[in-house]
């Protein structure tokens, strides 16, 4: 499978100059077997869907919240895989075998699911039309911010009128995956923004001006990268900077 961002951001640790072999499903990593350490993002791929924890929750689930099993992890990389194990569907960095993936009620199960208590969001979705199939969030938006892109504190926020015209230009993009937005972006700054939903949670976005494109894997319009870059001016301006 395509690893696309999720795997982009998995750092390799060599504690040897010596190969990997890959140590396979209901096996143990031995020291012998797997001679370096992966510090592996945490994420999971259930029903073809790379999900990763949304680190940036900020609400407790609550029992009614929790909806029906989606599916459950069957292998565990995190002590058991090398490097260059292959993920597929069923594995998990760190959730241990047979825990329980369930959706997250007022979310499609394509978006956000619940696992352990946590938020696990789509970080690839390959039956995804547009962007609006990989980010089930139409209806659901409280507001849009600007992030610094050295140390991620908020900005300011786009005008009311700007974030309801980002989010309906955003939604009907055509989804094509990290891959391919890494291909004209990969050497560009981009712009970080932060979706906010209405439960109190968000998740950022990185837009890249030049390419015109979105980490979540899409191609964005001229009116949204106009509209974009419209507000980054007005706010920094406002913040003196």
């Amino acid at each position: 499978m395509k690893y696309g961002r999720l795997l982009m951001t998995v750092f390799l640790v060599l504690m040897f100059l010596v190969g990997c072999n890959t140590v396979k499903k209901g096996q143990e990593t031995s020291k012998s077997a797997c001679k370096e350490v992966v510090d592996w993002v945490d994420f999971m791929i259930i029903n073809q869907i790379t999900y990763v924890r949304n680190s940036d929750e900020t609400m407790v689930i609550k029992p009614e919240q929790i909806g029906d099993k989606v599916g459950e992890v069957n292998y565990t990389l995190s002590g058991h895989a090398c490097s260059d194990h292959v993920s597929q569907n069923g594995d998990a960095a760190f959730l241990p075998i047979g825990t329980e993936v369930r959706e997250l009620k007022g979310y499609q199960s394509q978006f956000r699911v619940v696992a352990e208590g946590n938020i696990y969001q789509a970080d690839d979705n390959p039956n995804a039309s547009t962007l609006g199939d990989l980010l089930d969030i139409e209806g659901k938006v409280q507001k849009v911010s600007l992030e610094s892109g050295i140390d991620g504190s908020r900005i300011g926020d786009f005008s009311k009128d700007a974030a309801a015209d980002f989010i309906s230009e955003l939604i009907p993009l055509k989804y094509v995956g990290f891959d391919e937005v890494y291909k004209k972006a990969k050497h560009e700054s981009g712009v970080f923004l932060r979706v906010h939903l209405q439960d109190g949670t968000s998740f950022r976005m990185v837009f890249y001006p030049k390419a015109n494109a979105f980490t979540d894997g899409a191609f964005g319009t001229e009116k949204l990268k106009r509209l974009i870059m419209s507000q980054r001016q007005q706010i920094k301006a406002a913040a003196g900077m």
